[in-house]
């Protein structure tokens, strides 16, 4: 007899709009490379009864909150905001090495083979650090930061390209990534997920136009590197003890993001 799935948490819902906490590893939506996977928005709409449409996306290893429209024009409206970078959208990631306390990444990115380079631009500002007495390579120890990241624009694995491209690659990450690293933490911290999880959206509401605020509580990998490293600079629920970053508007990158589904 087969399983009944596990129901997505749901973090907001109403009439227009549904967001939840994305599983790591799971696709959003359907697609050609893994057509006999199993979806977010196919057990969503199984979940709650009824159609949902894609706002935005996250990468199939990464996890948080996720929002979905519950009708064609609320899906278009949230999806104008992202286009017009109206939407906050703070993720959290353990990445190798010191980063500088903050920083902005200013580099085009390829979607895809063969076409041309897109603006992309992220922000981040480094919470805390960790050295370990384990050598990997010709090093004697390890160092590893968790960052708190703002991705200006939308593109496909721009922070995990983005990191790599400053050389504090993701850790987990097995495609612009470090193997070394992922392996210590597989072996060391029993951690055999990408290290990035999407904390939290803000944006407008575009029909009560109350600012909405929807976090996902911090997942148990990270919670668990929070008490081993001694991590306090953010509460056990996931929010950050800070302000958003900001940003000077002549650093902005051109052209709009590609969240929109």
């Amino acid at each position: 007899m087969a399983s009944t799935p596990t129901e997505l948490p749901v973090l907001y819902r109403d009439q227009h709009y549904i967001a939840v906490d994305k599983p790591a590893g799971m696709l959003v939506h359907r697609t050609w490379i893994a057509d006999g996977s199993e979806f977010v928005l196919q057990r969503l709409r199984d979940q709650i009864g009824q159609r949902v449409y894609p706002v935005h996306r996250l990468d199939r290893p990464t996890s948080g909150v996720l929002v979905f429209g519950l009708n064609p024009a609320a899906t278009r409206a949230l999806c104008e905001l992202f286009e017009a970078r109206a939407v906050t959208k703070r993720y959290l990631a353990v990445v190798r090495g010191y980063t500088d306390t903050e920083g902005v990444i200013d580099y085009p990115l390829r979607e895809e083979p063969g076409r041309p380079a897109q603006p992309a631009l992220t922000r981040y500002r480094r919470l805390a650090t960790v050295e370990l007495p384990i050598p990997v390579g010709r090093y004697a120890t390890t160092r590893y930061s968790l960052v708190e990241v703002e991705p200006e624009t939308g593109r496909r694995h721009q922070i995990r390209k983005h990191f790599a491209h400053i050389f504090h690659p993701l850790i987990g990450d097995t495609t612009h990534g470090e193997g070394r690293h992922n392996r210590l933490f597989r072996q060391q911290f029993g951690i055999h997920r990408l290290l990035l999880f999407a904390q939290r959206l803000v944006f407008r509401h575009p029909y009560t136009q109350d600012e909405l605020a929807i976090s996902a509580p911090l997942p148990a990998e990270f919670v668990r590197l929070y008490e081993r490293f001694g991590w306090p600079t953010v509460t056990s629920t996931g929010a950050a003890l800070h302000e958003p970053i900001s940003l000077q508007p002549a650093q902005a990158a051109g052209g709009h993001g590609a969240d929109c589904a």
